[in-house]
């Protein structure tokens, strides 16, 4: 291997990708080339790598709480105190975004940094400042910025009146979106409410495994989704009604959810996985009410277990009709696959968001495997999961808010090479089948907090060193990598990499 890297634009080496990685290979379809337009980016959020957790005047967030008071539920007990200090450190972020010479940064505002206690009465001038150089500075240099108003750091003070099990997360949620829009969306053009709200009611509400920590499966999960895309969407009508006019920005929910390739040609349990998964969230929005077959079967199921009433609330009347219609673009965070059949002696726990989809997930043997566990190259499922958006909601305008690789650092990172390289090729593949796709976002810039994994799954394009007091960046082989496909707006083998390769550098920040 070899051991330079391409910076100020010029790549270092020529790419060897080893024949083992082909698994991760996806056929070709059509030109080479992205639409003349199209916008490549990056993404980090707030708390995984501003650090400063305690400066200027922020207040803390559940993840605070969480890592400090519970250590031994992340790996080597990390936190995000200090993370990649971008708070501190911003400047250096900003100059590796112009070298990758991306269109669009993805970065997430801490509730906490700009309403210590969650409520207006704790605005924090200070936490305003300095979202208002970021957005300024990108801006300067020809990036957009592109906001997420909530990834995961919710303020503790929320917490304890229930966070998102509480019907009053929706107005302080308003209060907070319209601060944001009063503040920075005369700048700041395309918005993202939560991000992915599956994940977060999940692993908050039904299996414990992040901040707060409870554990009612099937029940407090399906509240806390609830009152997000109805948070969501009153913060969207507060938009339109208000801002628009003046402002002409857009406004999306970052979704997530694995592809699930169909085992033993069971379609069916496909597209019920799908409906369960993406379809929790997206189907309300673009066409009103929850899935009907999650209405049904979680109502039945409910009425199985002697209850008067389904545990998938409500939503119809005054929320019906404003949740339908309250995103401009399909935000779509996707990284990997799952093959999909429906169970046949189910043992879920009952209830349980398990129990009411009733599949059963898999993965294939030869997948390539990331440095996390749940992580493998299947891009495949990409341009599945672009299929069934463009078919399933009328083909709506898709940004992708969030698609990467973890290792566990490597500079020298083919993996992370061979998966984008395929993954982009997944993205052009649908784009030729009529896809609208006007958006591409690495995860991410740099190596950062991973929740429960700490530190020890990097996805960063930019290692950062985490044992140095100035946490330099050091660009990965797979900067170089995505600087020419940006450069060329079009996928890049390894003998474009060899025409393209002018001079060497290694550089470290």
């Amino acid at each position: 291997m070899c051991s330079s890297f391409l910076f100020i634009g010029i790549l270092v080496c020529v790419f060897s990708i080893s024949q083992t990685l082909n698994t991760c290979d996806l056929p070709a379809r059509g030109s080479p080339y992205f639409p003349k337009n199209f916008s490549f980016g990056v993404a980090t959020s707030a708390y995984q790598v501003e650090g400063g957790w305690n400066s200027d005047g922020k207040g803390p967030s559940i993840w605070d709480d969480f890592t400090h008071n519970y250590p031994h539920m992340i790996k080597n007990g990390a936190t995000g105190d200090v993370s990649a200090d971008s708070y501190h450190r911003f400047d250096m972020d900003l100059a590796a975004l112009k070298e990758l010479n991306v269109s669009h940064y993805r970065f997430s505002i801490s509730w906490p940094r700009i309403f210590p206690n969650g409520d207006i009465s704790s605005r924090n001038q200070m936490g305003i400042d300095y979202y208002n150089d970021v957005i300024d500075k990108l801006l300067a240099n020809g990036i957009e910025p592109m906001v997420t108003m909530f990834h995961y750091d919710l303020p503790s003070e929320i917490q304890k009146i229930g966070g998102f099990a509480n019907p009053l997360l929706i107005p302080k949620f308003v209060m907070y979106a319209t601060e944001l829009f009063e503040d920075f969306g005369d700048r700041v053009k395309i918005w993202m409410t939560f991000n992915e709200p599956l994940v977060f009611c999940k692993a908050s509400y039904a299996e414990a495994r992040y901040p707060p920590l409870v554990d009612v499966p099937g029940v407090a999960d399906y509240l806390c989704v609830d009152h997000t895309i109805k948070a969501h969407a009153a913060a969207y009508k507060v938009y339109k009604s208000r801002f628009y006019e003046k402002q002409r920005g857009k406004i999306g929910m970052a979704l997530d959810s694995y592809f699930f390739l169909p085992k033993l040609n069971e379609t069916e349990a496909s597209h019920r996985a799908l409906q369960f998964n993406i379809g929790f969230l997206a189907h309300p929005i673009f066409h009103g009410g929850y899935p009907e077959i999650m209405v049904k079967d979680i109502e039945t199921n409910s009425l199985n277990e002697g209850r008067i009433a389904s545990r998938l609330p409500r939503l119809e009347g005054y929320w019906k009709e404003i949740v339908k219609g309250s995103a401009d673009f399909f935000a779509l965070n996707h990284y990997t696959s799952r093959l999909i059949k429906r169970s046949v002696d189910p043992t879920f726990m009952n209830p349980s968001f398990e129990r009411d989809t009733d599949v059963d997930e898999t993965v294939d043997p030869t997948w390539l495997n990331g440095g996390a566990p749940w992580l493998y190259c299947v891009p495949e499922g990409l341009e599945g999961m672009l299929k069934f958006i463009r078919e399933e909601y009328n083909n709506i305008e898709v940004i992708i808010t969030e698609n990467g690789w973890g290792d566990s650092g490597e500079l020298e990172d083919d993996n992370r090479i061979q998966y984008l390289k395929s993954y982009l090729q997944a993205v052009l593949n649908a784009i030729h089948d009529g896809s609208h796709i006007t958006g591409y976002t690495y995860w991410s810039l740099v190596d950062n907090f991973e929740w429960a994994n700490g530190y020890t799954a990097r996805f960063g394009l930019y290692a950062v060193d985490m044992n140095s007091p100035k946490r330099e960046r050091t660009p990965k082989k797979s900067a170089g990598y995505y600087n020419q496909v940006i450069k060329s707006n079009k996928i890049v083998n390894e003998v474009d990499m060899y025409r393209l390769m002018k001079n060497q550098f290694v550089t470290k920040r």
